[in-house]
């Protein structure tokens, strides 16, 4: 049993004769503390009653303890409270009949399974954050069910990249992002739209990323739509940048392939928030950056690129605000400049101290904008006045900057 349940010859012996322990119970139809050990020599079964002696007055569980005085009358006249009397009982467990080792055979597998869960659990808990290879095992629901070999794992619909399709046999990669124990065995949550999966990506696509000498800062993603990746190195003949995309773009394109064409912006690292931010909308002209305050950044581009730097409905503009940790505020040049002086001041007024970056949902919706796209371009329900850009006029702008994105 030890050999097949990958578990100690310890451990398989305490389940036997804690087993072995309920059998005799049911065999005599008793309460008493019938105890099994087994012979290392021989493999002998020995059996007998434990009891602890407690004071006279104190005694609770008549099966387990025992008074004082009774066991110094009938057993040692030296022994102290706490102590454990044994007492031999002659058992054959041949006698014990069918139902009694059925017992025995029940409550062995239900230890061996709670030992194997609890060795999952400690084993995977440990590995949280890291990359693992599984083969789909079933489809439920949208849920994958992925067999880790040692496990099962599940990859829920939430965790999928949008627009992929699993079938069963197919590998897939993920990482592991949660261990829950419950009672039907340690559960494996693992995750393709983590931050942390990319990483773990890069550092299998990329030589460089693997043996430290670039690293990956930091990640921010729209899962299946597209992923900014922050790089830096210590060494002035490595350039971060050139390393993770490849000869004509061979290692990032494998990447993309990985998470189902996920477009990638790899950036070069910067403290210097307005280089940051030029590096992150390096698809269109950015002609002004104004760092307003520690939550706030004003954004000025060309007006033609205005579409290109919100992106996809939006989403570019959102990613981008998420990868530099404050809210990102965009405008055409123009566009700014036609603005009244109060409005333009207002834009660049400094926000309250309590005002929190919003952190705007991810998915892509595929229906029509909404209020997400408005705050897209920094400006408040409240705000819209006959000077800002109508809905309309930005539908505009959000189409024409997916059509520049399907062209690129």
């Amino acid at each position: 049993m030890a050999k097949e349940k990958n578990i100690s010859r310890d451990v398989a012996k305490e389940a036997l004769c804690d087993s072995l322990s309920q059998a005799a119970k049911k065999y005599l139809n008793t309460n008493l503390n019938i105890r099994f050990e087994i012979s290392e020599k021989d493999g002998m079964l020995r059996s007998f009653t434990s009891q602890i002696v407690v004071e006279d007055d104190l005694i609770e569980d008549i099966y387990n303890e025992i008074p004082l005085s009774e066991a110094r009358e009938d057993y040692d006249p030296e022994v102290e409270v706490g102590e454990e009397l044994q007492e031999d009982v002659d058992l054959d467990i041949n006698d014990f009949g069918r139902a009694a080792i059925q017992i025995a055979k029940q409550i062995i597998m239900q230890r061996v399974r709670e030992f194997e869960r609890k060795r999952v659990f400690d084993d995977f808990n440990d590995r949280i954050g890291e990359l693992v290879n599984g083969t789909v095992q079933q489809v439920e629901r949208g849920n994958v069910i992925i067999n880790l070999g040692r496990t099962e794992a599940l990859l829920p619909r939430s965790l999928q990249i949008r627009g992929e399709r699993y079938h069963q046999g197919d590998t897939v990669k993920g990482v592991i992002v949660e261990v829950k124990d419950n009672a039907k065995g340690a559960q494996v949550i693992i995750s393709r739209t983590d931050n942390e999966f990319l990483k773990r990506i890069f550092e299998i696509e990329i030589p460089e990323v693997f043996e430290g000498v670039v690293r990956v800062t930091h990640v921010e993603r729209a899962p299946g739509y597209r992923a900014k990746v922050a790089v830096e190195t210590d060494d002035p003949r490595v350039d971060p940048v050139g390393s993770c995309v490849g000869m004509r773009g061979n290692r990032i394109q494998a990447i993309m392939r990985e998470l189902n064409n996920e477009r990638m912006d790899i950036i070069n690292w910067s403290s210097d928030v307005s280089l940051l931010v030029r590096r992150a909308l390096a698809s269109a002209d950015v002609k002004r950056v104004y760092p307003v305050s520690e939550s706030k950044v004003v954004v000025l581009v060309a007006d033609e690129d205005l579409a290109r730097a919100i992106g996809r409905e939006g989403q570019n503009i959102r990613l981008t605000s998420k990868f530099i940790g404050k809210q990102l505020e965009i405008y055409g040049e123009d566009e700014f400049e036609d603005f009244s002086e109060d409005k333009r001041a207002r834009i660049l007024a400094e926000e309250d101290e309590d005002a929190e970056l919003v952190d705007e949902d991810m998915i892509i919706d595929d229906d029509i904008l909404g209020e997400d796209e408005v705050h897209a371009l920094g400006r408040d329900d409240d705000d819209i006045d006959e000077e800002d850009m109508p809905m309309e006029s930005f539908l505009e702008l959000a189409e024409k900057g997916a059509a520049e994105e399907d062209a690129e």
